[in-house]
């Protein structure tokens, strides 16, 4: 029973200093140099279960508490955009059952979070071939994009059954259709004409891409996008990442000199 309770004002004590920290990284950030937009790469679920004896089917429930988690965060500090990396085209090679597991979690997190979502003002917007979906996901998506379409808070970009090289193509495919029927001449296909083509037309492009879990790759994330955006590998896998993980990266962020090329 001592040990118990000794255990119990361990942690207490552990999560009083954790808390003191996070606000005190919190108050070093510049509210004027945020990155308008960032991109994650929710990555690391599978592996953090595993390491737990637990099912993977964990650790992407366990993921989806950290990305409650950061959207209030960014919410809190006014970020104008976070584009998460919820489940790839390549994706569908998994097992059915785990890929089943994420459709439903996905129905589950909008059926779940929608009230609080749509009172803090973010916007829901998916991103991808979303038409490839289940019927379940599809209606998810839409009702969430609905209900939030006039929030003027965070937008929050679900990259789902989204894939790089796909956003491309299909950007392709528009550009060719407009050539076609005489709306856009060879001539103007600059790059201009291929941005306001994307799933993330007439947004900016991320500022800082974060990936959990450190692996050193796109994963077919973003790939025009990121031309020139400021990458952060964590070591922390995603059911781990919080805020003060965010806060970190947003601090590393604002000690880089960004020249795009250029000089300064």
């Amino acid at each position: 029973m001592f040990k118990q309770f000794f255990g119990f004002l361990r942690k207490k004590n552990n999560d009083k200093i954790k808390g003191a920290e996070v606000d005190r990284l919190t108050n070093e950030v510049d509210r004027k140099k945020l990155p308008r937009h960032i991109a994650i790469i929710m990555d690391g679920n599978g592996r953090w279960a595993l390491r737990r004896g637990m099912s993977r089917s964990f650790g992407h429930r366990a993921g989806v508490e950290s990305l409650r988690d950061i959207v209030k965060v960014c919410s809190e500090l006014e970020v104008q955009i976070l584009t998460v990396y919820a489940f790839s085209t390549e994706n569908w090679k998994r097992p059915r059952e785990e890929v089943n597991i994420l459709m439903d979690l996905l129905v589950e997190y909008f059926n779940r979070e929608i009230e609080e979502l749509d009172e803090n003002r973010v916007r829901v917007n998916p991103i991808g071939r979303l038409q490839e979906l289940p019927p379940a996901a599809i209606r998810a998506l839409k009702m969430a994009a609905e209900r939030t379409c006039s929030n003027d808070g965070l937008i929050l970009n679900v990259a789902f059954n989204y894939g790089g090289r796909q956003e491309l193509v299909d950007t392709v495919r528009s550009v060719v259709a407009d050539v076609l029927n005489g709306t856009l001449s060879a001539a103007d296909i600059e790059e201009q004409a291929i941005s306001e083509r994307l799933y993330t037309a007439g947004q900016p492009d991320p500022d800082l891409l974060i990936r959990p879990a450190g692996d050193l790759r796109l994963s077919n994330f973003l790939l025009w996008q990121l031309a020139y955006t400021e990458f952060c590998i964590s070591p922390v896998m995603w059911p781990d990442f919080r805020r003060i993980d965010l806060i970190k990266a947003i601090l590393d962020f604002q000690r880089r000199e960004r020249r795009f090329g250029g000089l300064k």
